[in-house]
């Protein structure tokens, strides 16, 4: 069904995001980008490896590499529990798991409601960020999946660091 109807008036089109929690922060990432959520599983960990990688599953006969985003955005205290999730992504071609908090829900924003990131300065990169968007008493931080993957630190997935 197409509505002829042309009253949203917004320069970029509805998306969908999935919300979850780091510490006392939302965040939200493209849901098509959102392959599977899973609960956090033991994994195989790789020698010399940043601390932020957790080590690799093997989902459904693929080798996953699993990044705790909870210690790359430096949380002070991260736990392993019941709750704890894992977000499989579909990101560059390739399959990855984040480990966060807790998956809050999926919401639909339009351009409009998303606004840039504030500047820090040097103490604080703000290139992974696409924006921020209020709904309703919640401010969420908008994470482009795509950038914090494909940054210099995360490619450490590919090539070890001797």
């Amino acid at each position: 069904m197409h509505n002829s109807s042309e009253s949203i008036r917004s320069s970029e089109p509805t998306q969908e995001f999935l919300t979850f929690t780091l510490g006392q922060e939302e965040y939200a990432i493209d849901i098509l980008r959102v392959q599977e959520i899973r609960g956090y599983d033991q994994v195989t960990a790789i020698a010399n490896s940043p601390a932020f990688i957790k080590g690799v599953i093997n989902l459904r006969g693929a080798i996953v590499p699993i990044i705790d985003l909870r210690i790359k955005f430096n949380l002070a205290a991260v736990t392993y529990d019941q709750f704890t999730v894992v977000i499989i992504l579909n990101v560059l071609k390739r399959i990855i798991g984040v480990v966060v908090d807790s998956v809050s829900d999926v919401i639909a924003l339009d351009g409009e409601a998303i606004k840039p990131p504030p500047e820090f300065g040097s103490t604080f990169n703000t290139e992974y960020l696409m924006g921020l968007a209020s709904v309703e008493e919640r401010m969420l931080i908008l994470v482009d999946i795509e950038k914090l993957m494909s940054s210099d630190e995360l490619t450490l997935i590919d090539h070890s660091n001797t």
